[in-house]
């Protein structure tokens, strides 16, 4: 192996690391939160770690498949997040 391979395979795997990391911390913050807005912004986390890991993925297997699934997800995850925020802010989603 090349260095520039070692170097691409550590780096990937500090970030499959950390990203994971983060996603952990963001569930506890999901549990324990002690409002609702920070389990709102606990679970936004999760979407922006999710598409972290699913990008790394991509990127370890070297296919763009997933870079569609992200955009996916992202849509999904900003939707989620403006619904839920309405929600507790006006008690309703759709006036």
């Amino acid at each position: 192996m090349t260095l520039a391979a070692d170097l691409l395979r550590w780096t990937l795997f500090a970030a499959f690391a950390g990203t994971a990391l983060a996603q952990i911390m963001a569930m506890v913050r999901l549990w324990i939160g002690p409002s609702t807005a920070d389990r709102i912004l606990a679970l936004d986390t999760m979407f922006i770690n999710a598409l972290g890991l699913i990008v790394l993925l991509g990127i370890a297997q070297g296919t763009a498949i997933y870079f569609e699934a992200t955009l996916i997800i992202a849509m999904l995850g900003f939707v989620s997040t403006v619904a839920y925020a309405r929600f507790v802010l006006r008690g309703d989603v759709i006036e």
